[in-house]
């Protein structure tokens, strides 16, 4: 995907960076074609020499993440390229069709009769009627039967469940409404718990997990950054959050605007606010932690004390948070949006936004030390973006 030459003379110092740092954590929303620019994130951190010991994602981001995790270190680009090729292979008419105005369109609509190649097809029978008995798990007006050959021909489910890093999807409980995170630290982890975490309502049907369907976690909690702030027990850590709707947008002046701009509301999760608590939160436990300092050792020897003392905490977590990219003449489609062409500029996007962090390096910048949670923030998207043109 990325054509540029690879700079790694950064690489000796940042090959290093878990024990710098401690853990570092890659952390992947859904969006669907939008995840393009999750995997030009990785490649930026593999030519850096940075590992994550940790992937975390929902739904495109919980495959992404297990083509990282389900590959040996030297297989996982190749992997990610693999999948992202067969999702955008490219037709005769699309070079024609990117110059047209309504191109977004028209790759909507094919995607919308069609289906994707090696990722979902129509199930017809769901066309036939709104109540059309299908069963609980062929309730969806596709079939992610193709993703679960794709799957199967790019990861080693055993590998993903026994090396590093440790992997992590979301998925949302379909009649209690709780998320639940799958672990390959606690438990085997199957295909069946990465396509889980995809199966986004009505379009796909939901996935039966131990006796329980699960649908797309990202109707829950699409930035799942919660699962390192609540880890037991927690780390220090690089935390890599890598977001694919734009929390921030113009005010919408027709129904279409609309549409575009209720997705990126809908998917963005709240991030600003989640970080928010999270900060505080955190900064809560630093300060236990040095009230602590004021006590007479008696005091602390207390078994109430020492109980009140286990709320403070020593970790800190730098989040840089990525944020991919708006296109032009991007909209609400943009999520189907498996164009060669749309899914070529995201990876790029990616790769050379998470460049530029790896070379900022602002993890190492100064910051208050009762700060537990501090919150990074790449270089403008639509800048990069320019520049990579």
């Amino acid at each position: 995907m990325n054509k540029h030459s690879k700079a790694k003379s950064n690489g000796s110092a940042l090959g290093e960076l878990s024990a710098e740092v401690g853990q570092v954590v890659l952390v992947l929303q859904g969006g669907g074609a939008l995840g393009a620019y999750q995997a030009g994130v990785y490649e930026a951190l593999h030519d850096a020499g940075v590992e994550p010991d940790w992937v975390i994602g929902t739904s495109i981001g919980a495959i992404n993440a297990a083509l990282i995790a389900g590959n040996a270190p030297g297989d996982r680009l190749t992997a990610l390229r693999d999948f992202w090729q067969l999702m955008s292979r490219r037709g005769m008419l699309d070079p024609v069709l990117e110059l047209l105005p309504a191109a977004p369109p028209l790759a909507f609509w094919s995607t919308l009769f069609g289906g994707q190649k090696g990722f979902f097809e129509p199930n017809l029978r769901a066309f036939m009627g709104a109540h059309m008995p299908l069963g609980e798990e062929h309730a969806g007006y596709y079939s992610t039967a193709p993703l679960r050959e794709t799957l199967a021909e790019l990861l080693d489910v055993d590998r993903l469940n026994h090396s590093t890093p440790r992997l992590t999807v979301g998925a949302a409980e379909v009649c209690t409404s709780m998320m639940h995170y799958f672990d390959s630290r606690d438990g085997a982890l199957s295909m069946d718990h990465i396509l889980a975490s995809g199966a986004l309502p009505p379009a796909f049907p939901a996935v039966r997990i131990d006796g329980k369907l699960y649908w797309d976690g990202g109707i829950l909690s699409n930035t799942p950054t919660e699962v390192v702030f609540d880890d037991n027990p927690r780390r220090n850590s690089l935390i890599f959050a890598v977001h694919l709707w734009n929390p921030v947008g113009e005010e919408p002046g027709t129904i279409w605007e609309v549409m575009h701009r209720q997705k990126n509301v809908q998917y963005s999760s709240r991030v600003a606010s989640h970080i928010a608590r999270q900060k505080q939160a955190h900064r809560m436990r630093h300060i236990i932690n040095d009230l602590a300092a004021y006590l007479p050792e008696g005091a602390r020897a207390r078994p109430e004390v020492r109980e009140l003392l286990s709320y403070g905490c020593q970790t800190r977590m730098h989040v840089v948070r990525l944020l991919a990219p708006s296109l032009e003449r991007e909209d609400q489609t943009k999520d189907v949006d498996f164009s060669w062409n749309g899914v070529r500029k995201r990876w790029q996007a990616g790769y050379e936004h998470t460049s530029k962090a790896l070379q900022r390096a602002p993890w190492r910048e100064a910051f208050d030390p009762l700060e537990g949670v501090i919150l990074h923030d790449a270089p403008e998207p639509d800048e990069l973006l320019r520049a990579t043109a």
